[in-house]
């Protein structure tokens, strides 16, 4: 019996910091992100479908899907968004099956944006929030990433509120302090979940 545990939180929460702390205790991680890199490689059947609908100004010289280019359609077009995540979230949660149902460890954490909207999140035994308040998740993502200060709004617009995310949670893990404090809150639910799974509950 596999637990699985379901990682989201809005973009700069921290979601990935939470997953290399489950990796680091033994769980098996996924980053759907990766996954979706994987489906929309040049070539495949979401591929296809994504040119078919999106034309093929959103391709790359090699052919290859240009994220940015498809970003800046999608978010600010909510049908838009919707049409590519009819194509790419079904495709995403086969693949996340295949994996889950393929691997030898109890504990199988992925971590995805959009979890709760996704096909993904039928597959859960527990759904976790990762929170941050807005300003340090914008402070966070100015700093680290390549994005500008409009592109990083329309993505926090797309996305859930922290506050409907958190009435379908099982779990809030704070990631608005120190890393020490997220690692506490990550290493008691973990030894819930260890225990629950040892006891076959």
């Amino acid at each position: 019996m596999k637990y699985v545990i379901g990682l989201t939180g809005n973009i700069g929460s921290g979601k990935s910091t939470v997953l290399r702390m489950l990796e680091e205790l033994g769980a098996k991680a996924i980053d759907a992100d990766d996954l979706v890199h994987e489906v929309m490689k040049k070539g495949s059947p979401v591929w296809r479908a994504i040119v078919d609908t999106f034309g093929e100004a959103i391709l790359t010289p090699q052919g290859s899907v240009d994220r940015k280019k498809l970003g800046a359609i999608v978010f600010d077009d909510p049908d838009a968004l919707r049409q590519l995540e009819q194509i790419v979230h079904p495709a995403v949660d086969e693949r996340f099956k295949e994996i889950t149902n393929s691997s030898e460890d109890p504990v199988v954490a992925v971590e995805a944006v959009k979890i709760i909207e996704s096909g993904v999140s039928r597959e859960l035994d527990s759904l976790w929030l990762v929170t941050c308040p807005a300003e340090e998740r914008l402070h966070r993502l100015l700093k680290a990433r390549d994005v500008d200060a409009k592109d990083v709004a329309d993505r926090l617009r797309a996305q859930m509120a922290q506050e409907k995310q958190a009435e379908l949670a099982d779990v809030v893990i704070d990631n608005g302090g120190s890393l020490e404090h997220t690692w506490d809150q990550v290493k008691a639910e973990w030894d819930k979940i260890w225990r629950q799974t040892r006891s076959g509950e």
